[in-house]
């Protein structure tokens, strides 16, 4: 699990000061590990119990754990100038992030859903939504593509509490959907993120997370190379595990 999962998996729990705290680990990674608690507080302006509750809300034991999680990551990291290699690593670990997902309520929530919604934030994230409809109208089960923000807003209208509402986003921090997805939640209408693995906003406004992972590349004359075949994995993950609940409660 990534250091910025575990920030999405208990942000209710961090304060002002925590995320200030992280913010700086996050922009240092590279030298981060290997400081102790008191030169991470000097250099955070941070005081060492400050940094001990962290880690402890985080899940460690205390600042040494967490200390060794971050050495861990830093070396599962291989940085490369491969496409080819980037990718496999890519498709590898979003493998690996969704054994962590919790696709039974996941699947209780599309199955129990009056409308099944879903919209992607851009061109290739909405190619992904089609996809997922596309899918998903295999087994009847239908779901209404949103195509743009215009819809989104035209659409919520409509919705009601039993519904459901699919995100697809790179970044997982586009800022016109804030606004809605607040709306959403205050309407008491579940969202399902899928969002690059990364500390994100959206993410952080849902408890209900698919991460897949994309490494962006660039060609030698520096054109950028964004794959979201992992993104592909991971709804179809979603659908395969869908399948099977329904299953389940037919039995």
């Amino acid at each position: 699990m990534k250091l910025e999962t575990l920030i999405n998996k208990n942000y209710e729990k961090l304060n002002k000061n925590d995320l200030h705290v992280l913010q700086y680990i996050l922009s240092h990674r590279e030298s981060c590990y290997d400081l102790s608690i008191v030169e991470l507080a000097n250099a955070c302006f941070a005081s060492r119990s400050s940094i001990h509750r962290l880690t402890k809300k985080l899940g460690f034991s205390g600042y040494s754990e967490f200390r060794v999680f971050l050495k861990w990551e830093r070396e599962t990291k291989h940085p490369t100038d491969d496409l080819m290699e980037s990718f496999h690593s890519d498709v590898a670990q979003t493998l690996k992030n969704l054994d962590s997902v919790d696709f039974d309520t996941i699947s209780k929530l599309l199955y129990q859903a009056g409308r099944i919604y879903i919209h992607g934030t851009g061109t290739a994230q909405l190619m992904c939504a089609k996809d997922c409809q596309r899918m998903f109208s295999i087994i009847e089960t239908f779901i209404i593509l949103i195509h743009d923000q215009v819809e989104f807003e035209a659409m919520y209208r409509g919705m009601q509490d039993t519904d459901v509402v699919l995100i697809i986003s790179l970044s997982g921090d586009t800022p016109t959907l804030i606004p809605n997805i607040k709306q959403l939640n205050a309407k008491g209408i579940d969202v399902i993120t899928i969002t690059n693995l990364k500390n994100n906003k959206l993410a952080q406004m849902s408890p209900n997370n698919i991460y897949a992972t994309t490494t962006p590349g660039a060609t030698k004359e520096g054109t950028e190379i964004t794959s979201f075949v992992p993104f592909y994995i991971a709804i179809e993950a979603m659908y395969r595990k869908y399948i099977e609940y329904c299953e389940q409660q037919k039995r």
